[in-house]
């Protein structure tokens, strides 16, 4: 049976396969800003029809990883410092949120998966698996969004995790290296563990505003949040 005349559940699992392995190009950086993507040759690499390739695309266009030009073909999308800084605002605000929602209602298990996250980015760094480190640190935010029980707010940052996923080598870069953030998360677990809502609230938001400060810094702009204080 070929991909053409598959059913749509094998169609389905076919086309998030092509979608899983494009996004994890693109967030690596082996499909760099400005490359194309083109459904023959795709099709011809990936050993797939031009059907799920157009379904893969047209999601990851719609989660701002590519721009679709009529009859060119698909082209990674270049960064710019605006969009790194409104996904990081638009980050900060649902996490601390979350933060706040579920700091009263933590359970052990929660702590715990919030522990293994911690020792998760700290085996990765230390080995230089920056993939595994970004798996880890996704897993110990969504600890926050789970225990919230806010369904809404979890679908919403889910979503945002597209464009989030989209600047994470960006950020690394503007951080310098893993340790700094693992400290920061570090802290948050003991003022989370400790059931201080606002010092978990705060840590959670200077965490968010480091890699943004920064890059205004580089961009010789005064950080909003620094020129108030």
């Amino acid at each position: 049976m070929t991909a053409e005349t598959a059913t749509p559940v094998e169609n389905l699992t076919l086309w998030q396969r092509v979608h899983t392995h494009l996004r994890e190009e693109i967030l690596s950086g082996e499909l760099p800003a400005g490359s194309e993507l083109q459904e023959v040759a795709l099709s011809k690499t990936l050993g797939v029809s031009r059907g799920p390739i157009r379904e893969a695309i047209g999601r990851l266009a719609a989660e701002g990883l590519v721009t679709v030009r009529p009859r060119r073909g698909a082209v990674v999308r270049a960064l710019s410092s605006d969009e790194f800084i409104e996904a990081y605002q638009v980050r900060e605000a649902l996490e601390t949120m979350a933060v706040r929602l579920a700091v009263p209602k933590l359970t052990g298990d929660n702590v715990a998966a919030l522990e293994r996250g911690i020792d998760e980015m700290s085996a990765c760094g230390a080995s230089g698996d920056v993939q595994g480190f970004f798996e880890a640190n996704t897993a110990f935010h969504l600890v926050f969004f789970d225990a919230a029980g806010n369904r809404m707010l979890a679908e919403l940052y889910r979503h945002l995790r597209g464009q989030i996923d989209r600047h994470r080598l960006r950020s690394l870069e503007l951080r310098g290296d893993v340790s700094r953030s693992i400290a920061e998360h570090k802290a948050i677990l003991r003022a989370a563990r400790a059931g201080d809502v606002e010092r978990a609230v705060h840590l959670v938001s200077e965490h968010i505003r480091v890699p943004q400060i920064r890059l205004l810094v580089e961009d010789h702009l005064e950080p909003a949040t620094e020129a108030a204080r």
